[in-house]
């Protein structure tokens, strides 16, 4: 019975490193490419993604901050266009069409808009933006907790990417806690998805931004 209880302790634990350690790894390779948007490096276009809208159809707070961040570097001059890109499989979801709307309410001109339907996840929006959007360089702009886990996959596509940090505000502490959960078991994940299965987003012609 020991003997069982500790091969499953060991079982247990490798599972844990196999897990943790793609996390490790993109905070240590990409944590030097995270920029506040006073300091980022100018770009054409920046990549907002989704992040969940509430009963009413308004962005998240985390989602809202994504977007609030996009604004602050196209009024700095650092990006011309955002890119929102989120998910809007039914009718009454539509997370880039509540991205466009605070975007808009926070000064930026509809004509600097691109909208992503299709932005189902972070590989898709990334896949996308490359295959559909014609992006080969872009800033990326989420909260810290998510940024390594985007720059992994962009950089894996080939979309050269910089990132921005979304953190406008002290969030919970038990919702830093859930992001940070899912996010280890989302970037084990993401390696799976570009070293073995390579899956393939929704698709369409394609609309590169001028």
């Amino acid at each position: 019975m020991r003997k069982l209880m500790r091969l499953a302790l060991g079982g247990l634990g490798v599972t844990a490193l196999i897990l943790v350690a793609p996390r490790l790894y993109t905070a240590a390779k990409f944590g030097g490419q995270l920029h506040s948007p006073a300091d980022a490096p100018s770009a054409h276009v920046a990549i907002v993604f989704g992040a969940g809208l509430t009963r009413s159809g308004a962005p998240t707070p985390v989602l809202y901050d994504r977007v609030a961040a996009a604004a602050e570097l196209y009024r700095l001059g650092k990006v011309d266009k955002l890119l929102l890109s989120g998910d809007n499989r039914f009718l009454n979801y539509n997370e880039p069409g509540a991205m466009r709307k605070a975007a808009l309410d926070l000064g930026v001109p509809d004509s600097a808009l691109v909208l992503d339907y299709a932005g189902r996840s972070t590989y898709d929006t990334c896949y996308r933006a490359r295959a559909i959007f014609g992006l080969t360089q872009a800033t990326l702009v989420t909260q810290n907790f998510h940024l390594p886990r985007a720059l992994l996959i962009c950089d894996s596509l080939g979309l050269q990417a910089t990132g921005v940090s979304a953190d406008l505000r002290d969030y919970h502490l038990d919702a830093l806690a859930w992001w940070n959960l899912r996010e280890t078991l989302a970037t084990a994940n993401a390696v799976v998805e570009l070293t073995l299965t390579h899956p393939k987003p929704v698709l369409g012609d394609p609309l590169p931004i001028s």
